[in-house]
């Protein structure tokens, strides 16, 4: 792995130790920040199951003022903070060790608002949509914010769900991507009924 683009590119990035995590392959975030970006002009990045913290790392190399990285596991957090020593970012980051949900209280509590979110929970975890209407609830999303969502291809999210409308979706063989622009002022009244309707079948 390493930097595709911006200020760090180029600079190889640590992968976590052993198979709990899943990088993020450089051609898949190459595609992706081409859908988001792919350059920056300031703003402050989440990166909530940050793994080796390849997808804020990349967002803060194309400019991006700030990120905060969120894992659970503490190899995940030794490697995080090894590749912004490695690309010169870390004084532009925030590292936590903290399960998603309290992570999002915590940071709520700051009075912080994001403009991009990424989202690359383990594929067992079918539960982005509702991190997403959590980070609402929170008023953790600046207007027009990007969400990034990452999973199991196989998996359906809704392609608009409360204040959330899906822009822009991309399959890389078992590896989906979704674009979700948050729309503060959207009709939130048929959230739920969009997600019963937009579940999958087993």
């Amino acid at each position: 792995m390493r930097v595709v683009s911006g200020s760090a590119k180029g600079r190889p990035l640590k992968a976590v130790p052993g198979t709990g995590t899943r990088p993020t392959t450089d051609k898949v975030k190459e595609a992706l920040f081409s859908m988001i970006g792919p350059y920056f002009e300031g703003g402050t990045a989440l990166d909530l199951f940050a793994g080796s913290g390849g997808l804020g790392i990349e967002a803060l190399s194309r400019g991006m003022d700030k990120a905060v990285f969120v894992d659970l596991e503490p190899k995940s957090i030794e490697v995080i903070r090894a590749n912004l020593k490695a690309t010169k970012l870390e004084d532009q980051a925030a590292v936590y060790r903290n399960d998603a949900g309290r992570a999002l209280k915590a940071l709520a509590k700051r009075n912080t608002a994001f403009e991009l979110v990424f989202l690359d929970p383990p594929y067992r975890m079918k539960n982005g949509h509702e991190l997403m209407l959590t980070m609402h609830e929170l008023e953790l999303l600046a207007p027009d914010a990007t969400i990034v969502l990452e999973y199991e291809s196989k998996h359906e999210y809704p392609e608009q769900f409360g204040p959330f409308e899906q822009t822009r979706k991309a399959v890389y063989g078992e590896t989906a991507v979704s674009i979700y622009l948050y729309v503060p002022n959207a009709s939130e009244g048929n959230a739920n009924s969009s997600i019963e309707e937009e579940a999958p079948h087993e």
